[in-house]
């Protein structure tokens, strides 16, 4: 790559230091060769994962990949439970009622709190919309057949290639603000190019991983799914943008808990600089997040959501009343709260909260591989 550049900066002077190819033919040449150079990339590491994961296959770590289906089974079977028909149970609507069950289901017939279930609610719902995909393609398939896999290996592709867009635009923002004006970067190098090509070696490095191909195409394993949320959490905290950067980490927690043990990070961060509406910011974003995800189990009632619009009306006029700043992130902030406390007091379900964050954390209280 570097060679590349060298060899277009040093075409584009002679001796002189004249230009000898136009300033706009240059920017195309340098653009041309950046999207053959990252075609090439995306290339190459689509074909190294698919021979990873083809010459793997000895090393999978069965279990997970069983227990995932089971799951996702489980779901169905509980959609068949409570539908009147096979129509009714195959339909979206007959899917999500199944899928809203199984908690409680879980909880109630455990013997002695032993759930076996410790899936987050959007991970749930990824293993339950891929078993319903796998039935629905192959229904007699078992859960030891090759290709059953190759959707979840899809979804960790999309999720590598975020995560390295999102390096790409952390050391390109990080090298926009450290550069000094004294370089040693060629002079036809603006900063913008600087950066550009600081974070396309980054992303270029994580692409091609080695330890997260392995974890995500060979063993396989999900831990990849919350790295776009962690590393896009901290793009918008390093841009100020602290209710997105709560809204990302409640998402990545839905998908997989362990996100949580840096999520407090970005409530020291602005806590440390003593930026008080920051550190609310974010929590604000976490709470609406997490609670947006979690009503239907929370808000089980008429009752519980007319609560819910009562309270968005006063806080509504509230925070414009006494001009707030930020008045969108503080309504958010306060209906996020809300949900939870009427979720408690109206007969809502934390059962999400239970088998999904608190029993695996008791049940395993460290790591190991059997």
């Amino acid at each position: 790559m570097g060679f590349g550049f060298f060899v277009s900066g040093m075409t584009a002077q002679s001796l002189f230091g004249r230009p000898i190819v136009p300033d706009r033919i240059r920017k195309l040449g340098l653009r041309i060769f950046a999207g053959v150079f990252i075609v090439a990339l995306f290339l190459g590491g689509i074909q190294l994962r698919r021979w990873i994961g083809e010459n793997t296959r000895h090393v999978r770590y069965q279990h997970d990949i069983v227990n995932a289906f089971y799951w996702g089974n489980e779901t169905l079977k509980e959609a068949r439970r409570l539908s009147p028909d096979d129509a009714a149970a195959n339909s979206w609507p007959g899917f999500f009622r199944g899928y809203l069950a199984l908690y409680d289901r879980v909880k109630d017939e455990a013997d002695e709190n032993d759930y076996g279930l410790d899936y987050p609610p959007l991970r749930l719902l990824t293993m339950a919309i891929w078993t319903k995909q796998v039935r629905n393609e192959f229904p007699s398939v078992d859960n030891d057949h090759p290709k059953l896999v190759n959707p979840l290996l899809k979804i960790n592709v999309i999720c590598e290639l975020i995560s390295a867009a999102a390096i790409f635009f952390l050391v390109r923002l990080g090298v926009r603000r450290s550069l000094h004006p004294h370089s040693t970067w060629p002079d036809w190098l603006s900063v913008e190019r600087r950066a550009s090509i600081c974070g396309l070696a980054a992303a270029s490095v994580a692409w091609f991983e080695p330890s997260m191909i392995l974890d995500a195409h060979g063993w396989p394993q999900w831990d990849v799914w919350i790295l776009p949320f962690y590393l896009f959490a901290a793009l918008t905290a390093l841009k100020s943008r602290w209710f997105w950067c709560g809204c990302l980490l409640a998402a990545g927690a839905m998908f997989k808990g362990q996100l949580l043990f840096v999520a407090p990070f970005f409530v020291f961060w602005p806590l440390w600089q003593k930026r008080w509406r920051s550190v609310l910011r974010v929590l604000a974003g976490f709470a609406t997040t997490a609670a947006l995800i979690v009503s239907p189990w929370l808000l089980r009632t008429p009752a519980a959501w007319a609560a819910l619009a009562a309270v968005a009306g006063v806080g509504l006029l509230f925070v414009v009343r006494f001009k707030f700043p930020n008045q969108g992130a503080a309504v958010a902030g306060i209906l996020g709260c809300a949900a939870f406390l009427i979720g408690a007091f109206a007969g809502g379900s934390f059962a999400w909260l239970q088998l999904g964050f608190i029993y695996g954390s008791e049940h395993y209280p460290y790591l190991f591989i059997s």
